[in-house]
C-alpha cells in the first residue's frame, strides 16, 4: 500500500484515509492503541443489556497483545459490563479466561483495571468507597420509582418497570442511571423528561453531600455523559435536555480521579513496563494520585517517560462535542464529551515528545441513542468524498482537539478496520 496523502495523518482533520492509517498502525513496532468502548466497537442502545460485540472484534483485540487497552467509563464486571457480552457471545466463560479474550485495560474511569485473563482488581479504591457505591443503585431505583408514581398517566406499569430496569446501572464502580429508555417513552413530553433530568441530577448532589457526612467528602465525583465541559472548579456541566435533544442521559457517581485522561498515564505506564522491565511512575501508581489538568498531565509524562521508547499512541473515541451558549447575554463555547480530554491529552503527549500521534473519531450517531451530533459528508471539486462538516459546532473554530481520522459509517467501519491492522501485525 502507498499513502493516499502526502500530509500525515496526525496532521490531518477528519481524513477518511484508512489504507494510510492501516499502513501506518501495522508498520509500526512501537504503537499504543487505547479506545473507548461504547459507540466505538459496539453499537450505542438505549438498553445497556441489549449490548452485543462482534467476536471477530474480539479475537483481533487479543492479536494485538501488549499494545492495545481499552479506557471506559463503563466496567468488566457486573450484570451490565462488557465481560458478560464477551460472555454471552461466546457461550463458554472458561473458554475466554482461557484463551485470553477479555478485553484488558482500565474501567470506571480509570480505577477498575483488568487483564486478558478478566482478573480484576480496583487500585487506590477503599473499602469504606466501595461499599458507599453499592448504596447508590439503590437510590437510584426508588428516586426513579417515585418520579414515575407522578406520571402515571403518561406511562404505564409495564413501561415503569422496563425503563427502571434499563435505567439502573448497578456498576460496583461507577454506578450510573441510563435515561435512554425514558427519553423513548418520553421524548414526546419534553418537559416531563427534562423535570426527570433534573430529577436525577438533585439526586447525584444529595448522594454527594451524604458521602461528605460519613467522612468520604473527597472520595466521589459526578460525571455527566454526554456533558458541556467543565466550569471554572473543575466540575463537570449538565447538557440540558432540548427538544429533539436528550441532552445528558447517563448520570455516573464515579470515584474522584477515576478520570479518562489519567488512565492515559496509568496505561502508559504499564506500557513501558513492557518494553522496559520498570515503572516510570512507580509499580503501585493509580489514576487517584494524578493532577486533574491535562497542563499538569503533561508535565508529569514529559518529567518521567522516557523519549526514546515513547510509542506512537492511537486513541481512539466516539463522544466529542462542542456548543455555542448564551450566557448573561454573551455567546460561550462549551466542549465537552466523554473522550475529549483523554484523546486531548494523547494529542498533546504526541506533540511534545514528536511522535505524531493520531486521534480516531467514530460516528456513533447512529445507533439508537440519538443525542450525537453525525459527520456530514460530501465531494469535493474532484468527487472524492470527504468530512465537510464534523460533531461540535460549526461556528466552533477553535477547538484545539483535533479529530485525525473519522470514521463515518460507525463501530462496523470501525471494526472491520481494527480487524486489518491486528492481522496485519500478526502477519
Amino acid at each position: 500500500m502507498t499513502p493516499l496523502s502526502p500530509i500525515p495523518l496526525h496532521q490531518q482533520s477528519l481524513s477518511l484515509d484508512h489504507q494510510t492509517l492501516t499502513q501506518v498502525l501495522v508498520q509500526t513496532p512501537n504503537l499504543l492503541i487505547i479506545q473507548d468502548l461504547d459507540g466505538v466497537c459496539m453499537g450505542l442502545v438505549k438498553d445497556p443489556l441489549q449490548r452485543q460485540i462482534s467476536l471477530d472484534y474480539v479475537r483481533a483485540a487479543s492479536l494485538l497483545d501488549g499494545h492495545f487497552y481499552v479506557l471506559t467509563n463503563g466496567e468488566h464486571i457486573g450484570t451490565r459490563g462488557v465481560n458478560g457480552i464477551i460472555e454471552r457471545a461466546i457461550g463458554d466463560p472458561n473458554l475466554v479466561a482461557t484463551q485470553g479474550l477479555y478485553l484488558p485495560g482500565l474501567a470506571g474511569g480509570g480505577v477498575q483495571w483488568q487483564n486478558r485473563q478478566g482478573q480484576v482488581y480496583h487500585p487506590g479504591v477503599t473499602d469504606a468507597e466501595l461499599e458507599f457505591l453499592a448504596i447508590v443503585p439503590r437510590a437510584l431505583r426508588a428516586r426513579l420509582q417515585r418520579f414515575c408514581q407522578t406520571h402515571q398517566d403518561i406511562l404505564s406499569p409495564k413501561d415503569i418497570e422496563k425503563c427502571i430496569d434499563a435505567s439502573v446501572l448497578d456498576n460496583q464502580a461507577s454506578p450510573t442511571a441510563n435515561l435512554n429508555s425514558f427519553y423513548d417513552r418520553l421524548h414526546n413530553h419534553h418537559q416531563v423528561y427534562a423535570d426527570l433530568q433534573q430529577d436525577i441530577h438533585q439526586l447525584m448532589m444529595d448522594l454527594l453531600e451524604k458521602a461528605r457526612a460519613q467522612g468520604l467528602e473527597d472520595s466521589f465525583f459526578v460525571h455527566y455523559a454526554p456533558n458541556l465541559g467543565r466550569d471554572a472548579q473543575g466540575t463537570e456541566i449538565l447538557r440540558p435536555a432540548r427538544l429533539g435533544d436528550s441532552g445528558t442521559t447517563d448520570f455516573q457517581f464515579m470515584i474522584r480521579g477515576a478520570i479518562k485522561e489519567a488512565g492515559v498515564l496509568a496505561l502508559l505506564n504499564r506500557y513501558y513496563f513492557q518494553r522496559t522491565g520498570s515503572y516510570p511512575l512507580g509499580a503501585d501508581f493509580h489514576v487517584r494520585q494524578c493532577p486533574q489538568a491535562i497542563a499538569d498531565l503533561l508535565e508529569l509524562v514529559k518529567a518521567n517517560f522516557d523519549p526514546q521508547q515513547m510509542p506512537l499512541i492511537v486513541g481512539v473515541g466516539d463522544t466529542v462535542n462542542s456548543q455555542f451558549q448564551q450566557v448573561d447575554g454573551k455567546l460561550e463555547i462549551r466542549r465537552g464529551g466523554s473522550d475529549r480530554n483523554f484523546l486531548l491529552l494523547i494529542q498533546e503527549i504526541g506533540k511534545a515528545f514528536h511522535t505524531g500521534n493520531i486521534i480516531i473519531y467514530v460516528d456513533s450517531s447512529q445507533g439508537e441513542v440519538k443525542n450525537r451530533q453525525p459527520l456530514t459528508l460530501g465531494t469535493n471539486e474532484d468527487g472524492i468524498l470527504e468530512v465537510v462538516a464534523g460533531p461540535g459546532d460549526p461556528l466552533d473554530t477553535e477547538d484545539p482537539l483535533t479529530l485525525n481520522v473519522a470514521f463515518p459509517q460507525g463501530h462496523l467501519q470501525y471494526i472491520d478496520f481494527f480487524q486489518k491492522v491486528a492481522q496485519g501485525r500478526s502477519n
